[in-house]
């Protein structure tokens, strides 16, 4: 007669057959960071988990705590069917398994402290022996091997003499790498406590499957905090007329989870911006209404103005506290992205990391400028031409001819540096005098009713190059703001622009001036206006 398995066997056996399916329903495989689109200000991060077949949720552990809920999507493979997402924000200590992405950093740190104390101690100890065996007799020591007797005490001061000093030597470079430790233990502390403190939080979120077959989970969500902000250098070749700039991109993240070699995409975009403008508001005119009689209050003072609302001031620190970056334009239609051709590793501790985005060649119009009136000097400016590609604005390194110059503003976007160029530094072989002016004031009119001002300006400019070079020299001329004041002026040479960089009365000569040449300019002008008339002057 056959047997058959007891009720308890049976719920065993039932046990081990569904045990499959019910380990299949909740998949808690490590996600991977896949990868990484970084803005001035946040950043997508892309999440990948491998589901087994069967799966009915999947849970992704140990997320940013800034995760915007509000920005996750969620993507699969085509075997696995996507439902309802859930999302939780508890302590970290709370959370299991979700160790600071320093914690590792710091316990290193620290083993080789241990290591480092561990030999300063024993150097010391063996110090500490080595003064004990010089300061013992020889005569009161007890013999044995290697027990220093009367007769080579001179071989026995002189082993002393050298084990001594080794051990001093190591035993110095010991506590110095000790010290180094220390502080590097320390540093790392803070900024472990700083972004994962005992408060800290993580967010785990949990997304239901539906899973036919083996596939991948894609979770995205946007951080605050990350930041990219661009650089340049712009290195000129005088002899040949040539700049070569170079992108570069400086990258920042306190996320609370390491970047570790992620494929990752810098973009201009402004997720975080404001998506409308602002609007005109109704312009109306009316006739100003009598106000109404006040009562007099005595010992009674001023209703003080109403204080902002806990909404508003909240609102008003978000908006002071997001970073600003003045990128804008793009080679999509709104926004440009570079992609980084390598992995990059980036962790979270606010430790920059420096990106290189390429380099480019352009051929510049460079002349020499000065400004006597302000500085009796002359500078080196590259004119560039139109770029290609998307150059958001930041600061530009310079060097000239190999040597660093110092540091700019490169935005080339903008139509101050179109009309100004790159300066590249002082022009020492350029000689600009300014020589004193001549200033005159006296009456005009029949009567002697008004008043004439008369002043001349003379600049010298001397070239000490071996070569030609395209001399650009500015001044300021008045420009009267009422009817009330006339201005006559004349120059020599004449200028080629009396609105330079769009400015009235912003003077602009231009010419060559020849190797070993020199050349004089000239500006004279007459003001006059009514001698009751009092003169304000900006300059």
């Amino acid at each position: 007669m056959p047997a058959f398995p007891s009720p308890l066997q049976a719920g065993g056996l039932a046990a081990l057959l569904f045990l499959p399916a019910f380990a299949h329903a909740q998949a808690d495989a490590p996600s991977r960071i896949t990868s990484v689109k970084l803005y001035p200000g946040s950043a997508t991060v892309e999440r990948t988990a491998r589901v087994p077949a069967g799966s009915r949720s999947v849970t992704f552990r140990c997320l940013p705590q800034g995760l915007d809920a509000r920005s996750l999507q969620v993507a699969a493979d085509a075997p696995v069917r996507v439902g309802d997402i859930g999302v939780q924000v508890q302590e970290r200590a709370l959370a299991g398994g979700c160790a600071s992405p320093l914690d590792e950093r710091v316990r290193a740190a620290q083993d080789q402290l241990a290591a480092a104390q561990a030999e300063t101690d024993a150097l010391e100890l063996a110090h500490t022996y080595l003064k004990t065996v010089a300061g013992t007799a020889p005569t009161t020591q007890t013999s044995g091997p290697g027990t220093p007797g009367a007769g080579n005490i001179s071989v026995t001061t002189d082993a002393l003499r050298r084990s001594a000093q080794d051990t001093l030597m190591r035993l110095h470079q010991a506590k110095r790498r000790q010290e180094a430790l220390e502080l590097d233990v320390r540093a790392l502390t803070a900024e472990r406590d700083r972004i994962a403190g005992p408060r800290a939080r993580v967010a785990t979120v949990t997304v239901a499957l539906a899973a036919e077959r083996e596939g991948d989970v894609r979770l995205a969500y946007q951080v605050r905090g990350p930041s990219w902000s661009p650089s340049y250098r712009a290195t000129l070749d005088s002899s040949a007329a040539t700049v070569r700039l170079e992108r570069l991109a400086l990258v920042a993240q306190s996320t609370g989870e390491d970047w570790s070699g992620v494929p990752l995409v810098l973009s201009t975009g402004q997720p975080l911006g404001q998506t409308q403008g602002s609007l005109p508001r109704p312009w109306t005119v009316d006739v100003q209404p009598e106000p109404p009689a006040r009562p007099v209050a005595i010992g009674m003072a001023a209703a003080p103005a109403p204080a902002p609302t806990a909404l508003g001031r909240a609102a008003e620190v978000a908006q002071e506290a997001q970073p600003t970056f003045d990128v804008a334009i793009a080679d999509g239609a709104y926004a440009t992205e570079f992609t980084v051709p390598q992995r990059i590793t980036v962790p979270s501790g606010g430790q920059r990391v420096t990106l290189s985005l390429g380099a480019q060649t352009v051929h510049a119009q460079l002349f020499t400028r000065t400004a006597p009136a302000v500085e009796p000097a002359a500078y080196l400016v590259a004119q560039l031409p139109a770029l290609e590609g998307v150059w958001p604005a930041g600061p530009v390194a310079l060097q000239r001819d190999g040597a660093s110059v110092g540091q700019g503003q490169f935005d080339p976007a903008s139509a101050a540096m179109a009309r100004t160029g790159l300066s590249f530094g002082r022009d020492e072989r350029i000689t600009v005098t300014a020589e004193p002016v001549r200033e005159h004031t006296g009456s005009s009119g029949l009567t002697g009713a008004r008043t004439e001002r008369q002043l001349s300006r003379s600049y010298r400019v001397e070239n000490r190059h071996a070569r030609p070079v395209a001399l650009q020299v500015l001044d300021a001329a008045p420009v009267s703001q009422n009817e009330q004041i006339t201005v006559e002026s004349h120059y020599e040479p004449a200028p080629q622009d009396t609105a330079w960089n769009g400015q009235p009365g912003s003077i602009l000569w231009s010419q060559e001036l020849g190797a070993g040449a020199t050349a004089r300019f000239t500006a004279a002008h007459t003001l006059r206006y009514a001698k009751e008339l009092r003169i304000r002057e900006r300059r």
